[in-house]
């Protein structure tokens, strides 16, 4: 991700500060629930490239015991996250300015943290940020800290045709992004670390991934 202006593959309703995302709304919920299934009891989660916010909402609602440290390099996004926020009774931070393509982005979040988490970022958005998504979260992980993706993956011959449509008219708009492939994914976690652990079946041809670091 960048800071210049926002990546958004909609188009979006806004109420005053609060925006409100089209495919949050179709899978807030899932994702809510897949997460309140893998994150450990208590967990502090940081979210990267948090959106709108809707998804902080959703997962603090389902699971009243985590704490959602949200970001985003938008500042329009970064304001909506903070409304939607006021619904969360505390337990969703002011959203951070982080670009994971920025060097040592992750030197400005607090800590301790069990988990980071990113949705639909690393396909609309050059390697680079995937990289430095992996690399940020290794840095600030202890050891059994999970990073969990969420989004469109290809999947060699598995791969749905839809994901592979998607893939196509993305490089189509920027040939720097794409529907990474998993094993690619893979590979950067483990060379910071991370072992696949979990693989979670979503709708539309989702995923989501969970990485632990230091998991054999």
């Amino acid at each position: 991700m960048t800071g210049s202006s926002p990546i958004a593959l909609e188009d979006r309703g806004q109420t005053g500060a609060r925006m409100s995302s089209p495919s949050a709304g179709r899978n807030r919920d899932v994702i809510a629930a897949a997460l309140a299934s893998v994150l450990p009891q208590g967990s502090r989660v940081l979210e990267i490239a948090s959106g709108t916010g809707e998804h902080a909402l959703a997962c603090v609602t389902e699971r009243t015991d985590l704490h959602w440290q949200p970001s985003d390099p938008d500042p329009a996004s970064r304001a909506s996250i903070d409304d939607w926020a006021r619904e969360a009774g505390g337990r969703i931070a002011p959203a951070l300015d982080l670009d994971t393509q920025q060097s040592g982005w992750w030197q400005a979040v607090p800590l301790p943290l069990s988990a980071v988490f990113c949705a639909n970022m690393i396909h609309i958005a050059p390697w680079e940020a995937a990289e430095g998504l992996v690399a940020g979260s290794a840095a600030l992980l202890e050891e059994s800290g999970q990073l969990v993706l969420y989004g469109p993956f290809l999947e060699g011959d598995a791969t749905a045709p839809s994901n592979l449509a998607f893939d196509a008219s993305l490089k189509s708009r920027d040939p720097r992004w794409g529907v990474r492939a998993r094993d690619e994914v893979e590979a950067l976690a483990a060379s910071c670390g991370f072992a696949l652990t979990q693989r979670l079946d979503m709708p539309a041809n989702n995923l989501v991934l969970v990485f632990v670091k230091g998991a054999p």
